[in-house]
């Protein structure tokens, strides 16, 4: 099965739980009440561009300001993908163009080392299009990119000039804008690192956490996915801590930045991911078994996600079988996450947010990074983290 991330290429999300007793956002066979939420920002469209990876963990950036400093802030996403691509370009020609990938995909961590090392602007600062269309739209850039890169280490170039970083920058500086060296934003000037210094932005005191048990539990280790070619360290924690890190983290007023795979039939365009009883999906739906047998993968998804089915009970074995086969690419009162997307609000039911249930949010996902303190202090204690 082809390997989709999200998260580390895709939805990350704000999440809360809700669950499904008395009406209160709904569509036909599924009904949610909220129960516990945190602050959010507006939905975003990342549109036709890869950076599904920047414009989550900027959301939870801008969720972070909310809670800590009660300010609606939009930050500018094009700032540090504009950053991201030539460090990542660099690494791709140091490799030779072998042993990594230039893809605009990225992760989490990205976001962060970016914000730590270059800053954070506004969206007004820099909004990033400068092509013509409203919404992002990379498919150029992204070719143009890729076969300069391409070309230069293909094999014909013997010995680098000393500006091709210069000509690379050139091109993302072209189609984004190049990236303010200082900006003004209520009446006073900053520069990106004096900016994110008075929001008070700390990328120390975010932490990565994942579940897999190739690696020893309360290690740290970085995950084996292209995307995370900055090799970022995650905290390894069994399934059930990493779920109650989760619980925590909602209950306590944090949001957090969730990397997660959405190829599962449960995972919906429309804004559900469940985790149904795919083997026995006649059963469950009530219907012929042979009839089951001659609908097409897209009609069985449409089916199993009409309205909340039984579901799989996820294990540690689970998550682990899926990763190494590389398929880790409501009104019954069971409780469900509320994650904000970034596809914008006209292509899911439920104006940019996803309701995930508990076993997807345990299968599947990759990692999510969360503020230190939103940690229970007992597994704190277990990692080492102060």
């Amino acid at each position: 099965m082809k390997r989709f991330l999200i998260g580390l290429i895709g939805l990350i999300g704000l999440i809360s739980p809700v669950c499904a007793e008395e009406q209160a956002d709904s569509i036909e066979g599924w009904q949610f009440t909220t129960i516990d939420s945190v602050g959010i920002t507006p939905v975003k469209d990342q549109n036709r561009s890869g950076t599904c990876w920047c414009f989550s963990t900027i959301g939870f950036l801008e969720s972070e300001i909310l809670r800590t400093k009660g300010i609606e802030l939009d930050l500018s996403e094009m700032f540090i993908v504009n950053h991201n691509m030539l460090d990542r370009a660099t690494y791709f020609v140091r490799q030779y163009g072998e042993g990594s990938q230039y893809a605009p995909g990225g992760s989490a961590y990205d976001v962060l080392y970016c914000m730590e090392h270059y800053g954070l602007v506004t969206q007004d600062a820099m909004p990033g299009i400068r092509y013509g269309d409203t919404l992002p739209n990379h498919t150029e850039v992204d070719a143009i990119c890729k076969g300069f890169l391409n070309g230069i280490t293909g094999g014909k170039v013997k010995k680098l000039s000393p500006v091709w970083r210069e000509a690379f920058q050139a091109i993302w500086d072209t189609y984004l804008g190049k990236c303010p060296e200082t900006f003004t934003y209520n009446g006073k000037t900053y520069t990106p690192l004096e900016f994110k210094e008075w929001l008070g932005l700390k990328e120390s005191d975010y932490v990565s956490l994942t579940s897999y048990t190739h690696h020893p539990f309360y290690t740290r280790f970085a995950l084996e996915v292209p995307d995370n070619w900055r090799m970022d360290q995650m905290y390894n924690v069994p399934m059930d801590e990493m779920m109650q890190i989760i619980d925590n983290a909602i209950r306590h007023g944090y949001t957090m930045a969730w990397g997660a795979d959405v190829s599962e039939t449960g995972f919906t365009r429309k804004g559900i991911g469940v985790m149904p009883d795919a083997d026995h999906g006649a059963d469950i739906t009530g219907s012929d078994a042979a009839k089951w047998l001659g609908l097409s993968a897209d009609d069985k998804r449409k089916e199993l996600t009409k309205k909340p089915l039984p579901e799989v009970e996820v294990t540690q074995e689970m998550r682990q079988k899926a990763y190494d086969n590389w398929e880790t690419t409501d009104q019954n009162g069971k409780e469900y996450y509320m994650v904000k997307n970034s596809w914008g609000t006209a292509k899911s039911d439920y104006k940019g947010i996803w309701y995930v249930s508990r076993a997807f949010m345990a299968y599947k996902t990759n990692n999510i990074v969360v503020h230190k303190d939103a940690i229970p202090k007992d597994i704190r204690k277990k990692l080492g983290i102060k």
